[in-house]
């Protein structure tokens, strides 16, 4: 695969970058050396029962998935500064004073 200016220009303009007209023929040259780099690595005589490279380890040990409430230091009713039947009580908005 050969990569022309009109590639390097349609990338970036899919990119949204503002590419100048003397940056142009360096993009060319570098994204072209890199395509015949992948192209490369095609060819490359790997034998079949080479294992595939993952980074870290090959299986995450993960724990249960419980649902449990999460224990506070205190209980609610000596966080608020009012507490009534469950219910935290705070006090009425002064522009809420009219509605029901």
């Amino acid at each position: 695969m050969t990569i022309g200016k009109g590639d390097v220009l349609h990338v970036a303009k899919l990119a949204e970058l503002k590419v100048a007209d003397h940056e142009v023929g360096p993009l060319v040259t570098q994204l072209s050396g890199i395509v015949d780099f992948v192209a490369q690595l095609a060819s490359a005589d790997v034998p079949e029962e080479t294992p595939e490279f993952t980074v870290g380890p090959a299986q995450v040990a993960l724990r249960a998935d419980v649902v449990a409430p999460a224990p506070l230091d205190r209980s609610p009713e000596r966080m608020a500064p009012d507490w009534q039947d469950g219910f935290y009580v705070v006090p009425r908005l002064s522009h809420q004073e009219g509605e029901s």
